[in-house]
């Protein structure tokens, strides 16, 4: 995956299989102390311990349409080789936690990509899963939470063109309004 939006695509991907009604995403660009930190928590079925050991083997996956799981292997390389860390905690029953940190600036981190898109994609395809959405950009933050998002729409449904479009837009101008991505 060439952009870190795509990992949190497949990790998402992931959370709602595991039956997600809820799913917090946040990103942290930390200049100052050189960390860009990503975190997809979900409130799925979680893991066995001895399915969260088996994550990060490729040639794993719970999945039936193919024999391997490369997307949390790969997050997970990408994090290290910029010195950085990558970490899954998950309880049966309960959800699952993955956070990944890298290192800002290294010139190995890869972009983290079109996370409008990304987020509206997520969004539009899965209606009936809620989410939380958070981006810090040093002292600066923006938070998209789909339940409040709902609540203002009243019958009109969340993954309508319209309402699609008015979120990219609004998650594209506050990214540039808070700085993130520079």
């Amino acid at each position: 995956m060439q952009e870190l939006s795509m990992n949190i695509l497949d990790i998402v991907e992931n959370s709602t299989r595991a039956g997600a009604s809820l799913i917090k995403i946040s990103v942290t660009e930390d200049r100052r102390d050189d960390i860009l930190r990503i975190e997809i928590a979900d409130d799925g079925d979680g893991m066995e311990p001895d399915i969260v050991k088996r994550a990060l083997d490729p040639f794993y996956t719970s999945k039936t349409v193919r024999r391997v799981g490369l997307g949390l292997p790969l997050l997970s390389h990408a994090a290290q080789i910029t010195g950085g860390s990558f970490a899954i905690e998950s309880k049966k029953g309960e959800g699952t936690t993955v956070t990944a940190t890298f290192g800002y600036r290294h010139i190995d981190r890869q972009p983290l990509g079109d996370m409008p898109t990304t987020m509206t994609t997520m969004i539009a395809g899965n209606p009936g899963v809620d989410f939380i959405y958070t981006h810090r950009s040093d002292d600066k933050d923006y938070t998209l939470d789909t339940r409040e998002v709902k609540n203002e729409l009243e019958d009109v449904p969340i993954g309508h063109p319209k309402v699609i479009q008015f979120i990219k837009e609004n998650i594209r101008d506050s990214l540039k309004e808070i700085g993130a991505g520079r």
